[in-house]
């Protein structure tokens, strides 16, 4: 179904759905005619010759110089190449796509001043699947993603590169094939391209969809580790979690009940210890806390996604333009940095999990290392150091990025967001994290293996589905490709789909 681009109703799930799902878009209407509107408004005042910062007036450390009207006609051609300056590997598609999606909801408000062309330009290049070649490195998430964006902006003038039918041709081949004119670059139209956070916030509500399905399965691990370690399961009662007060402890503690509703554990069929250990007994408090941490991430990159993100900023109904810093990526990149370190903190709590799984001294019975024959087989002893590894990883990108601005453009730019920077290794967390989940359910599904009672219906389903890709481990192996298999099992929330199916939503 086509999502209809307004200016206000643009969610998290909306941009994934456009962004890596290629669905098609449409302006509004009414957003069709504020971007007329502004841009009359924009052009009467270039006639009026009004000083306006990056319309005609140099940029950054040059925003005092007043530009000649020929250089006004030129200087959004020379902004861009001067812009277009990042490196390294292409984002990937789905990222450009969601910035594209993103700074079209951005033009949709009407304070942006650029040319209707520009905005139908990007609209076209979505819905006809042509990608502009973007380098992932380069923004320093202020005065927008301006190396990624120009890139971009590139297209606008049939120059730079884009990918169209999986094969990556130079811009003006790409436009042709495609069949989307070249709408050139007039005044105000390049900065109205690049002058926001558009590529770092894509890239945050794209993680933000992912780590939140992500969650969910690390609560069907827990769920299938508690069942395995013969947990006390009082600690889940969600009488405790709502006197306390936290909704995502609540929503955590709920979910794992859920999950080992119908077995022996659950039905208190099962002897346990009166008090079990943190790793058992907090996981609706840390899994709680994540998904609050996810729940404050959201609603900041979705105030974003919907917000003027640009400067200056047009008021057309005033007649008035304001330059400002709404472009500064940094109520994205704080909420982000704490969403990568909740990843990060849930990931700890599955590795301990798995630490007692595997440790005979604290299995309650479970054979050491999860094999039957300790001595001669070592089981998934080295499972554990895998975890562990990508563990430590984790732990040094969960670093804030968001304090880490580095000065430039002679200090007129003297504090930027570095919201790339969490954006990037919020994925190198999460892409660590499928890994370490995916460990634990392996262990988890041997550790059941070896218990003879009933498992709770989630659990259950759970199992079947790792069983469909990794064997019980009866003797020793080489792992990796068990590893790597339940690495891409929980990328691909097989696990969850499936689960979901057989007792409702998580």
């Amino acid at each position: 179904m086509t999502i209809i681009i307004d200016g206000k109703d643009l969610t998290i799930g909306k941009l994934v759905q456009v962004a890596r799902q290629n669905e098609k878009v449409k302006l509004h209407p009414d957003a069709t005619a504020r971007i007329e509107k502004c841009r009359e408004m924009l052009e009467r005042k270039i006639a009026a010759r009004e000083i306006m910062y990056g319309v005609n007036t140099g940029i950054g450390e040059f925003s005092e110089v007043v530009l000649t009207d020929e250089q006004v006609k030129q200087f959004q051609k020379y902004l861009i190449y001067n812009h277009a300056a990042g490196i390294g590997e292409p984002a990937p598609i789905e990222y450009v796509r969601g910035a594209m999606v993103a700074r079209i909801n951005v033009h949709a408000h009407g304070q942006s001043g650029c040319r209707l062309e520009i905005t139908q330009t990007l609209v076209d290049m979505l819905n006809k699947g042509l990608t502009p070649f973007v380098c992932q490195k380069g923004s320093v998430g202020a005065c927008g993603d301006l190396a990624p964006m120009s890139q971009i902006a590139l297209l606008m003038m049939g120059e730079g590169s884009a990918y169209y039918k999986a094969k990556l041709l130079p811009g003006k081949a790409a436009m042709d094939k495609a069949k989307i004119p070249i709408p050139g670059l007039q005044a105000r139209d390049g900065l109205a391209i690049i002058n926001g956070s558009n590529l770092l916030t894509a890239m945050s509500a794209i993680f933000l969809y992912d780590a939140e399905n992500w969650l969910k399965q690390a609560e069907i691990a827990a769920a299938m580790s508690l069942e395995a370690l013969k947990a006390n399961m009082k600690p889940y009662n969600p009488k405790l979690h709502k006197a306390r007060g936290f909704k995502g402890a609540v929503k955590s503690a709920n979910s794992i009940c859920k999950l080992i509703e119908g077995g022996d554990l659950k039905n208190g069929m099962i002897e346990c210890k009166v008090q079990d250990a943190y790793s058992m007994r907090s996981t609706p408090q840390v899994i709680g806390a994540a998904r609050d941490a996810l729940d404050f991430a959201r609603s900041q990159v979705e105030i974003e996604l919907n917000g003027v993100g640009d400067n200056p900023v047009f008021f057309p109904e005033e007649d008035l333009q304001l330059s400002g810093a709404n472009f500064q990526g940094s109520p994205v990149s704080l909420p982000m940095d704490m969403a990568g370190a909740a990843i990060t903190m849930v990931s700890v709590l599955s590795e301990r999990r798995l630490n007692r799984l595997n440790n005979p001294a604290l299995s309650v019975g479970l054979p050491a290392f999860l094999t039957k024959g300790a001595g001669m087989f070592s089981g998934l002893m080295l499972s554990q150091y895998t975890a562990d590894m990508q563990i430590v990883e984790q732990r040094i990108l969960s670093t804030p990025a968001s304090i880490q601005s580095i000065p430039a453009a002679a200090d007129q730019e003297d504090f930027v967001s570095m919201g790339m920077n969490t954006a990037i290794k919020n994925f190198q967390i999460l892409d660590n994290a499928y890994g370490v989940l995916g460990i634990e359910l392996m262990a988890a599904a041997q550790a059941l293996d070896f218990r003879d009672y009933y498992f709770g219906g989630g659990v259950t389903k759970a199992k079947e589905v790792i069983r469909k890709y990794v064997d019980f481990l009866d003797e020793d192996r080489p792992l990796y490709p068990d590893h790597n298999k339940m690495k891409e099992l929980v990328k691909s929330c097989e696990i969850l789909n499936e689960v979901e199916k057989t007792i409702g939503p998580l």
